[in-house]
């Protein structure tokens, strides 16, 4: 429909400001004039805004001669004048007669005004009818319909609705209704021959005055005109209206930029609104709205539609009014009167509203007697309302207008209901019914009611174009999620096929709305708005004087007829200031759902989805009415052999052909799909969106399910979002980038699933519970899928597999193919990010692999015996793990994780310490032979791997319980390499020397990366292994020392290493309360050193300074029998709680780290060089010659006889009990160590 959209403020003064604006020459020509008035003493506020016209520039009128005969007819008469629009002769000067649907026709084409910027839409003939109501008896019968805070409102005309209730049985039920509920005897009116009469003259008025001959005078248009009065306008070319087709999107919608800039609007939602829009046209509704006389009024058939504010309510309004040009002013309108019939107020309400809603500032009114033409007389539109015998109060109408529509808006609640507001003539009494709730409680087929089908596809084109705005307010939501719901609720699948377009792309906008993983929005203050992101509501704030319902308390009582939603019980009412004003808005019931959890979100997005599903499978053809198949084009089938579908080999074949589908273009197929659709159908689109809608839900479950640790929900969730990517990919021949990335993310998840089954294997049974469950939705949305697919595709990756091999070889699979998807896909920020999180991912798999199969090797070699060897088993184990380790490295360094990679580095150290341990050579008698070269090679190997990773962390800040990790590994592997070099010597290979050398380097590496400074829960290790070390160091020089022969260097330097490390030994020993024997032992070492050195001394003053040393050292070994005493008495006394027990059950705290036989020896040793040193100091001290410090000899000498004695009684009682032995040594010692300070202060 090409013409000229004006808008215009007007007023009864002269125009203060004209703006002319043009659209583009692909849509209407728009004219925008702009002017407001204040009308009757600043009591009423008036804009308009002419949006269209189909009428040329207003045209000068012809003023005619007195004595002009107006029943006979022009020339011209009938024949068509574009001047005077394109209306049909008889009802020029009025309206054409009201279709029941004309609202409609405006309402879709200028869909962006409708749900919210425009109170009401209807002809201007309605809105007249509705302000006179108070001043008038005649009947008012209208049809109201609301459209989220839009009201529509058209003419029901009973008399003519009846007639045709008999051809058509459209109208039947109300026609039922009218005479059950109004007028039993309802009998059709005809029409007067005085009305066919007035009809005939004012249409031949109009012809005279635009024709200009038979005796008329022109009357000239002024040459200067003001510029700020005068309208710019231009020819404009008028055609037959074609009405646009109800799923294409708005002329005005691309005002608001590309889709791809639509602020919030989900890019999914924009391509299917689009896509359907783009359908062919017979798969859209264009039939039903253009079948001329039969599309019952659906067409906008007004001459004009303007868009006028009467004070504070926007209306859009249809218009047929001639409008002339002449005077003074650029508009003028043309009236025909009766000098006879005075003018009534009901006439000059009509006059004044017809031009201020067409923005005409002067009436031009001519006077007849009898069809004889008499005078003029020119009035000024603000003067209107001051006429004699007409006056009436602008004030007075604007508090009706405002009256009506609150009532209306008040009562009207329920979207896709069609509401009827009737007043019978001459009553008083105005009554509204629900004739949507009336007809399906007269007849059981809701279907009848003709509205239906108009109201259905109204509410879907609202919420298209709200979805497609450019800047999209989420709390709209609630309104678009209403709209649609409404319009599924009217549709019918089986009985109206042509809607299934319509249910199918209403059902995935709905959809659309719910955000699937979307954060919680919070407030200024940091706080939740709620517990879930899609709880949105309309109007939270309601008036204080305004009820849930949005009803009035402040109206007529309740009716005594119940079928009346709402009743007005004298028009007088509506004259009363604000008298139903209690809200100024529609409240809207249209609150966005609150889903409290994830789960919740899902299952309402895939019930949306199953039913979009249900209505595009529905339309599809079935398969005895698809074309023959050509013999010529083979028929690709799917074939997979059971035998193929397992094993590692199957994997990569299938994740193979699956990457063949990638490509950078998004193209479909060109042969119908398996279900028969046929490419470029709304239907295939539709199915495509609504299938990776489904998947995107699963997908968003899945993730929610493995949070929650439910990972037997989760796979089969993730297994539903792989099956519907699998029949998307059916459909399509090449994959777009981001349905490669969605699929990477799905492969991701499924990988983090079966890794975390394989973790939790002991759970295995509730988790194959919790997969085999499977809803009715899920059943029937995968019944939708198999028709275009099996989808088998990832069947390899979705199974709950109970090899925990095989488990974890999938998981690797499902990172490899995910990081193969994503290289596939333009490098954004996104998918940088991605690729990171899903190398970290496969190396940690990886890791996990290779632990796997080495913890396995590591079984395979503890079950054998040393006598077979490395079996091929071992061998094939070790390179699997090494190879997993291998590739995890490469995956962490890639990504520049380097704490990761030191961890793997570090397992495949100790990877390299196990081959090692294999390697231990056995002799025939199955002993353990020398430290072989095998074995020295793989420790080292593990050594350097240690080295790499400590070298990958730099430092211990990074990460410093992996660093303190590595370092320990790598003292205990040099730790290890010492002890079985200095334990089993290869002495067959390498000298002493070069043994003891070496012994010693690996010793010294071991104790520098053994931290016994820093306080941890491995320090008492770390002290433990370090005192340990010094001990068997001094052991070895020690055994050195006593075995070397000849150079003194050596030897001094061997015996002051030994002393050294012996030292070293105790001081760290003693740090420690839980090695005892080991203290002991050392201190008995010190001792036999000590004697060693005795033996080659020769004179008595040296051989009494070191055997007093070596007492010392004795006296010194206190503590650890204090330690062995603590642990004897608490066996002993768990022993005695044990035979107190009649069950003779040991108690469950019986727990001792001390070997009573390891103790009985270390005893025995002691008392033995206990005894001989008190013996050697006693023959020493008794010998030596009196001299000055002879007093303090004897009484030295006293306290070791005494010691010795004691000694030797005990020993010599063989059934002491071990603990009375340790007491009695502590005694001794007590007593030897209490004397020697005595002494050392005596002396001092």
């Amino acid at each position: 429909m090409e013409g000229r959209e004006c808008g215009a403020i007007a007023s009864g003064s002269v125009p203060r400001n004209t703006e002319i604006r043009e659209s583009s020459s692909n849509s209407r020509e728009a004219c925008d004039l702009k002017q407001e008035s204040i009308l009757g003493s600043n009591e009423v506020k008036s804009t308009a805004v002419v949006k269209y016209s189909a009428a040329p520039p207003p045209a000068a009128y012809a003023r005619l001669q007195e004595k002009t005969d107006l029943k006979l007819p022009p020339a011209n008469w009938l024949r068509g004048i574009s001047q005077l629009g394109q209306m049909d002769a008889t009802s020029l000067g009025t309206s054409k007669k009201s279709k029941p649907f004309s609202s409609f026709g405006m309402a879709y084409d200028f869909i962006d005004c409708i749900g919210n910027d425009v109170d009401v839409v209807s002809d201007s003939e309605n809105i007249k009818k509705l302000l006179k109501i108070p001043y008038s008896k005649s009947h008012v019968s209208m049809g109201v319909h609301r459209v989220g805070r839009t009201l529509l409102l058209d003419e029901l005309d009973i008399q003519e609705l009846f007639m045709t209730s008999s051809q058509t049985g459209d109208w039947n039920w109300l026609k039922e209704l009218y005479q059950r509920l109004v007028d039993p005897k309802w009998q059709r009116k005809k029409k007067s021959k005085e009305q066919f009469y007035q009809k005939a003259i004012l249409s031949k008025f109009l012809y005279y005055s635009v024709n200009g001959d038979c005796g008329a005078e022109t009357v000239p248009t002024p040459i200067v005109q003001p510029a700020d009065t005068q309208p710019q306008v231009n020819p404009i070319v008028v055609e037959e209206s074609s009405w646009p087709a109800p799923l294409r999107t708005p002329a005005s919608v691309p005002e608001d930029g590309n889709p791809q800039e639509q602020g919030n609007v989900p890019l999914e939602a924009t391509y299917v609104l689009e896509q359907v829009a783009s359908t062919p046209k017979e798969q859209n509704l264009t039939t039903f709205l253009n079948e001329g006389e039969n599309s019952q009024g659906l067409k906008n058939d007004f001459v004009r539609n303007i868009l006028w504010t009467f004070e504070d309510i926007h209306m859009l309004v249809g218009s047929n009014m001639p409008i002339f040009g002449g005077g003074k002013y650029p508009a003028v309108s043309l009236r025909l009167r009766d000098s006879n019939k005075p003018i009534n107020i009901l006439t000059g309400i009509d006059y004044w509203l017809d031009n201020l809603m067409c923005n005409v500032p002067e009436l031009v009114m001519c006077f007849h007697v009898n069809g004889i033409v008499q005078r003029y007389e020119m009035i000024k539109t603000e003067d209107i309302p001051n006429l004699d015998k007409s006056s009436f109060s602008t004030k007075v109408v604007k508090d009706i207008a405002q009256n009506i529509l609150s009532f209306l808006k008040a009562n009207c609640t329920k979207e896709g209901h069609t509401y009827w507001l009737f007043k019978a003539s001459g009553s008083d009494i105005v009554k509204l019914y629900d004739l949507t709730t009336l007809c399906e409680e007269t007849t059981e087929d809701k279907y009848q009611n003709p509205f239906t089908m108009p109201v259905a596809v109204l509410l879907y084109k609202v919420a298209s174009n709200m979805m497609m705005k450019k800047v999209q307010n989420r709390k709209h939501y609630g309104i678009i999620r209403t709209l649609l719901l409404n319009c599924i609720k009217l549709l019918d699948k089986e009985r109206h096929p042509q809607f299934v377009q319509i249910i199918a792309s209403a059902n995935y906008m709905i959809s659309e709305l719910f955000q699937l993983d979307e954060p919680p929005k919070r407030d200024e203050n940091g706080s939740n708005l709620n517990e879930n992101s899609d709880s949105y509501s309309e109007d939270e704030d309601l008036p204080e004087d305004s009820d849930e319902n949005g009803s009035f308390s402040n109206g007529s009582e309740p009716s005594d007829d119940s079928k009346a939603v709402a009743i007005i019980k004298s028009v007088g009412e509506l004259s009363v200031p604000e008298k139903y004003k209690s809200i100024h808005q529609i409240r809207p019931s249209c609150a966005f759902p609150v889903c409290h959890d994830t789960e919740e979100r899902c299952r309402v997005v895939l019930n949306y989805v199953l039913e979009g599903l249900k209505a595009v499978d529905g339309s599809i053809k079935k398969e005895t009415d698809l074309p023959a198949a050509d013999p010529s084009i083979p028929i690709p089938l799917k074939y997979a052999d059971e035998s193929e579908c397992t094993g590692h080999k199957a994997l990569k074949k299938q994740i193979a052909l699956f990457l063949d589908k990638v490509g950078p273009a998004h193209k479909t197929l060109e042969l119908p799909s398996q279900s028969g659709m046929i490419p470029d159908t709304w239907q295939y689109q539709m199915k495509l969106n609504l299938t990776f809608k489904a998947s995107r839900a699963y997908f968003v479950l899945s993730d929610a399910a493995t949070s929650l640790q439910k990972y037997g929900r989760a796979l089969r969730y993730i297994k539903l979002a792989l099956q519907s990517l699998d029949a998307y990919c059916c459909l399509i021949n090449n994959l777009s980038p981001e349905v490669l990335f969605f699929l990477s993310q799905c492969l991701t998840l499924n990988g983090d699933i079966q890794l975390m089954l394989a973790q939790h294997a002991s759970n295995r049974a509730a988790y194959q519970e919790e997969y085999n469950y499977q809803t009715r939705e899920d059943q029937e949305i995968l019944h939708s899928l198999h028709r275009e697919s099996s989808c088998q595709a990832f069947s390899w990756a979705t199974e709950l597999y109970t090899d925990l091999e095989y488990q974890l070889s999938v998981s690797c699979k499902c990172y490899e193919a995910a990081n193969e998807l994503l290289h596939s896909c333009d490098q954004n920020v996104h998918v940088v990010e991605q690729l990171k999180q899903v190398l970290k991912r496969l190396g940690n798999s990886r890791n996990e692999v290779g632990v796997f199969y080495m913890n396995q090797a590591a079984a395979v070699q503890t079950e054998g015996t040393a006598s077979k060897g490395i079996t091929m088993i071992e061998q094939e184990l070790w390179k699997k793990s090494f190879s997993y380790f291998e590739k995890g490295i490469q995956d962490f360094e890639t990504i520049e994780d380097e704490t990761n990679a030191a961890l793997l580095l570090c397992n495949t150290g100790r990877l390299m310490r196990l081959c090692a341990q294999a390697h231990t050579p056995t002799g025939s008698d199955s002993k353990r032979g020398e430290y072989s070269l095998e074995e020295a090679m793989y420790y080292n190997k593990a050594v350097d791997y240690y080295l790499k990773a400590m070298r990958s962390l730099t430092g211990w800040e990074k990460h410093p319980a992996v660093w303190d990790s590595v370092k320990w590994e790598l003292s205990t592997t040099y730790f290890t390499m010492a002890t079985l070099e200095q334990d089993y010597a290869p002495l067959s290979r390498k000298a002493q020397e070069q043994i003891e050398r070496e012994v010693a380097d690996s010793m010294m590496k071991s104790l520098k990366y053994c931290d016994i400074h820093t306080e941890s829960a491995r320090q008492p290790l770390c002290q433990y292994r370090a005192a340990t070390i010094h001990h068997r160091l001094a052991s070895m020089y020690h055994n050195s020392l006593r075995n070397q022969v000849g150079d003194d260097h050596f030897r001094k330097q061997h015996r002051s290493l030994a002393d050294l490390h012996y030292n070293k030994a105790v001081k760290l020993f003693q740090l420690l309360k839980d090695a005892p024997c080991e203290l002991l032992r050392v201190q008995l070492e010190r001792v036999a050193f000590s004697e060693f050195q005795m033996a080659n001394q020769n004179s008595n003053v040296s051989k009494l300074k070191t055997l007093s040393g070596a007492l010392d050292i004795i006296i010194n070994s206190e503590y650890p029998f204090l330690l062995i005493q603590s642990e004897l008495s608490c066996m002993q006394a768990l022993q005695g709680n044990c035979q107190a027990c009649h069950d003779g059950k040991m108690p469950e705290n019986d727990s001792s780290s001390l070997n009573e036989e390891e103790i009985i020896n270390l005893v025995n040793i002691f008392e033995a060089r206990f005894s001989f040193l008190l013996f050697q100091l006693i023959k020493l001290l008794t010998s030596k010659k009196k001299s000055s410090g002879v007093g303090d000899d004897r009484i030295l000498l006293k306290n070791y006889k005494h010691a010795y004695s004691t000694l030797l009684r005990a020993t010599a009682d063989k059934d002491i009990p071990l603990i009375q032995r340790v007491e009695l040594i502590l005694s001794l010692l007590k007593h030897l160590s209490s004397r020697s300070s005595i002494d050392e202060t005596g002396s001092v």
